[in-house]
């Protein structure tokens, strides 16, 4: 049996505090997501990557294979308790493009390693949510990453801004049926 649920990269902060709001966030768009029939992809360690794990394992939809940890080093007994597939890269920050490919990438906060992960989603042409809170996420949402027309159709093509975990599913459902093209590589624009 094939499991073909699309997947979700939740990116965000790597050494968030306890109670840290986007600690709390991050497990709630976790859950909402398993809750929903996606599958869950992270950077596989701790901060926003474990919550997501942790609160798509909390959801009574949660399966084997629901969590996805997309491992920087070599070594599995680096992912965080909560992830069920554990893919060690040895990539280092390479692997953010992995993360990337997902269906949608939904940013939590986060640093210079979530905001690789954003540009290369949206360079990759895959939906972009981001939570209006401290860090990248809150700097990128609501607004366009480049001056690129990755959609032509779709005019107000953007980071699309989230004040809160539970529209996250809503904006998926919406949004997700658009993005349905793919990059195509890199070429060079002739005059």
């Amino acid at each position: 049996m094939t499991d073909k649920r699309k997947v979700v990269s939740v990116v965000g902060d790597s050494s968030l505090e306890p109670g840290d709001p986007r600690m709390a966030a991050a497990e709630r768009v976790g859950e909402l997501l398993a809750d929903h029939g996606y599958r869950v992809m992270t950077g596989g360690l701790g901060g926003a990557m474990e919550a997501a794990c942790r609160g798509a394992r909390r959801s009574a939809a949660w399966t084997p294979g629901t969590t996805i940890g997309v491992l920087p080093g070599t070594d599995p007994a680096e992912a965080n308790e909560f992830v069920d597939v554990v893919l060690p890269t040895g990539l280092d920050h390479g692997r953010n493009v992995i993360v990337a490919q997902a269906d949608a990438v939904v940013a939590i906060g986060g640093g210079a390693g979530s905001l690789s992960e954003v540009a290369l989603a949206w360079a990759h042409k895959r939906l972009v949510l981001a939570m209006r809170c401290d860090g990248w996420s809150g700097r990128l949402a609501d607004a366009p990453v480049d001056g690129r027309r990755r959609y032509p159709a779709i005019e107000d093509d953007r980071v699309y801004g989230f004040q809160s975990p539970d529209e996250v599913p809503e904006l998926l459902s919406r949004l997700l049926p658009l993005y349905d093209g793919h990059h195509r590589g890199i070429r060079r624009r002739r005059p």
